[in-house]
């Protein structure tokens, strides 16, 4: 598919042509390390994925995976120093959104006026991501004085607007209280409402139920799925809950040491995984469609991302390692038009699903 190019002048201005027949977000070979004392950190290595109008994609794996800080380079706000993009691409609708730095070599996020407007995020924790010191009116009300001008008043009207919106109850109210006064659930509301002020096309919720008990956990997918009926908004998904997945996701990235392990539709990664780290996920937990005797943990520790061993980064926590596993690592092959493994083994982890 063809890229937009975007000149240094158009840039300035903020012009840049969105082609609507193209996906909302595409990813592709997306490379993120950290240059600390110690060396290098090697925190994505090759993430990719396409994300259409209305779809909701599931980043899936353990804490350290790369998850986190993959999206926080989409989205432009990766701390830099000391992280870095070192390669790959990320476009909006057809328009790159990385390009290389005049004097590092590295890329750099080029299209800022993207980032709230035409995606938006969902930060993990709400009450470390809200200011204290400022009501959630003025916090909700400062994307539109920013980004629309308006007046403080008008702000504050359309912020009680967006709390009504996230089902916040008593937002007139309310909308002058502070984050510590609103519970866990309704500060998770604030953060959704922020990211909905400007109507984007794309919504990136990283683990937005963590610290949430199940019943408000069901009430913040209920309301991001509503929502997403309501727009045909985008919905990326960062999380390690396979039920909250289960839930909602229409396809699934698993992602290991920085690097995709399988990606698919939620059927195939549910009832047909096959990658032995997707498999051991699944073993690890209580699911209500699958009768396990007992839970399975998935044995060893993830990588040191400064020293990641050679071939599969799996391989050794794998219980179907075997010695090509140890040298080489797998591309990402296509089991199907939806399905696809890192794997060389795939065909006999399916047999143990």
């Amino acid at each position: 598919m063809k890229t937009n190019v975007i000149s240094e002048a158009d840039l300035k201005l903020g012009r840049y042509r969105i082609d609507p027949e193209a996906p909302l977000l595409e990813v592709e070979d997306l490379h993120v390390e950290f240059r600390i004392e110690d060396g290098i950190v090697k925190a994505v290595n090759g993430l990719a994925y396409t994300l259409g109008k209305g779809e909701t994609l599931a980043v899936l794996g353990e804490s350290g995976s790369g998850k986190s800080v993959s999206h926080h380079a989409i989205m432009g706000i990766l701390d830099t120093p000391p992280g870095y993009v070192t390669k790959g691409s990320v476009k909006f609708r057809g328009v790159e959104l990385l390009a290389p730095h005049k004097k590092t070599g590295t890329l750099d996020h080029v299209v800022p006026e993207i980032r709230g407007t035409r995606v938006a995020m969902v930060f993990q924790d709400a009450l470390t991501a809200l200011n204290p010191v400022f009501t959630v009116g003025w916090q909700i009300g400062e994307m539109f004085r920013v980004h629309e001008g308006l007046s403080r008043k008008a702000a504050k009207q359309r912020a009680i607007e967006m709390m009504d919106r996230v089902k916040i109850p008593s937002a007139k109210e309310r909308v002058n209280s502070y984050p510590h006064e609103f519970s866990g659930g309704m500060r998770q509301r604030v953060m959704i409402a922020m990211a909905l002020s400007l109507d984007p096309e794309v919504i990136i919720a990283d683990e937005p139920t963590t610290a949430l008990d199940v019943t408000v956990q069901s009430q913040i997918m209920d309301l991001l799925k509503e929502l997403q009926q309501d727009t045909g908004m985008g919905l990326v998904l960062i999380t390690h809950d396979l039920a909250v997945v289960a839930e909602v996701a229409d396809s699934v990235v698993v992602m290991y040491a920085g690097r995709r392990m399988e990606k698919g539709g939620i059927e195939e990664i549910f009832h047909s995984a096959a990658h032995p780290y997707t498999l051991g996920l699944m073993k690890s937990i209580a699911r209500p469609d699958v009768h396990l005797e007992r839970l399975e943990p998935i044995m060893g520790s993830p990588p040191d991302l400064l020293d990641i061993p050679p071939g599969c980064p799996f391989h050794p926590r794998c219980e179907y390692v075997i010695d090509r596993c140890r040298v080489e690592i797998p591309e990402l092959y296509a089991i199907d038009e939806h399905h696809s493994s890192a794997c060389f083994r795939w065909q006999e982890v399916q047999i143990h699903v």
